[in-house]
């Protein structure tokens, strides 16, 4: 069982910056594909980053490429997403996730509480 703690949400002016983190319990985030996913109200969970076990391959959605660096530092079983150039559209409920498996589309198996971040216009 792995448990997942985010941190680092807030209310950012557009334009500005957050750094999420998650860190993580149980078990060595190591062996884990891990992404950061978003709901905002009304809509659908959505995969915004991925990073594989090792951190060298990453994927992004269309809409927080070149803004946002998803990043993972295994020594200290922590992931991060850094997020620039925030906009008022990036408000959501950001959860850490981690899946089992090989890197690409699919299912993750653990979810963290989220964390709310709040971009004003």
């Amino acid at each position: 069982q792995v448990q997942l703690v985010e941190s680092g949400g807030g209310l950012v002016q557009a334009g500005g910056s957050l750094r999420l983190s998650c860190a993580a319990s149980g078990r060595t985030l190591s062996s884990y594909v891990m992404g950061w996913l978003r709901q905002a109200p009304g809509k659908e969970r959505e995969v915004v980053a991925s990073i594989s076990q090792s951190g060298t391959l990453t994927h992004y959605a269309d809409s927080v490429k070149a803004r946002f660096t998803v990043s993972r530092d295994n020594a200290k079983n922590t992931v991060y997403l850094q997020m620039n150039s925030l906009k008022p559209e990036d408000t959501a409920v950001y959860y850490c996730a981690a899946a089992s498996g090989v890197f690409g589309p699919g299912k993750y198996d653990y979810l963290g509480q989220g964390t709310q971040v709040t971009v004003s216009s």
